[in-house]
């Protein structure tokens, strides 16, 4: 899909990390972006620095997606991107101290990463299903989701993070295959370890340490560099229903 004035899309988890990112590559490729996130304030910020728009919208919630999409069809009349960001990421052990894992924050960890993301995405879908073929293979869409390593090799404390972005993973396919007769595509970036604004609050030493375990290059992921293949993911046809490692060949240890 070519970008350019005419690309409508959505970045959610737009305001900051490797949302933030991806919304400032698709807007500097023409692209008019709308940002989904739940901090208004930062929000509606990074919106107005791009030339964009912004929604509060909570991901977890499908009546929330559903006004955010409504907002970007009474604004834009179409949707062509829909990239899933926005995530969190809590730390705690199946069994700790004697007590086992917090139901609720489980619940709460898949209900946005993963239920976020099918949301996001089939929403979305629904929409891009409206648009006119826009190349000659047909395409009306492109969905990017967000997994990332711990899908495979989740580390101790990572239970509930690890199960979400498993999920993820694993509806990237029959996803990809449910849309493919309406011509959307749908692909998984799943990446290792970025300098985000969690790992950014970290010390520098271990900024450091974390960055030396990765093989080449060794060294914290930049945020740009997520943007940059999922901005190549829309623009290449061929990727569809792929999951993609971004981690410089780390496998994640147990601690």
């Amino acid at each position: 899909m070519k970008i350019d004035a005419s690309t409508i899309a959505i970045v959610t988890g737009g305001a900051s990390g490797l949302g933030n990112a991806t919304a400032r590559a698709l807007a500097e490729a023409g692209a008019q972006v709308t940002l989904f996130d739940m901090n208004a304030d930062l929000g509606a910020a990074e919106a107005a620095a791009i030339g964009g728009a912004f929604q509060l919208v909570d991901v977890s919630n499908p009546e929330s997606v559903s006004a955010g999409l409504a907002a970007v069809a009474e604004r834009h009349g179409a949707l062509h991107v829909a990239v899933n960001c926005a995530g969190i990421g809590p730390a705690a052990k199946t069994v700790s101290r004697g007590a086992a894992h917090d139901p609720a924050m489980f619940a709460k960890t898949i209900g946005v990463n993963l239920i976020g993301s099918f949301n996001v995405a089939s929403q979305a879908a629904a929409m891009m299903a409206k648009n006119e073929p826009m190349d000659s293979d047909g395409g009306r869409g492109v969905i990017i989701n967000t997994a990332s390593v711990a899908a495979y090799e989740g580390q101790i404390g990572q239970v509930a993070y690890a199960a979400s972005k498993g999920g993820v993973v694993g509806m990237t396919l029959p996803m990809a295959r449910d849309l493919a007769q309406l011509g959307i595509r749908v692909c998984t970036i799943a990446p290792g370890l970025f300098l985000t604004p969690l790992l950014k609050s970290l010390p520098q030493e271990v900024q450091d340490s974390l960055g030396a375990q990765v093989p080449f290059p060794s060294r914290l992921g930049d945020p740009a560099e997520f943007a940059s293949l999922a901005r190549h993911i829309v623009e290449n046809n061929m990727l569809n229903g792929e999951v993609i490692r971004l981690d410089g060949a780390i496998r994640m240890s147990p601690r």
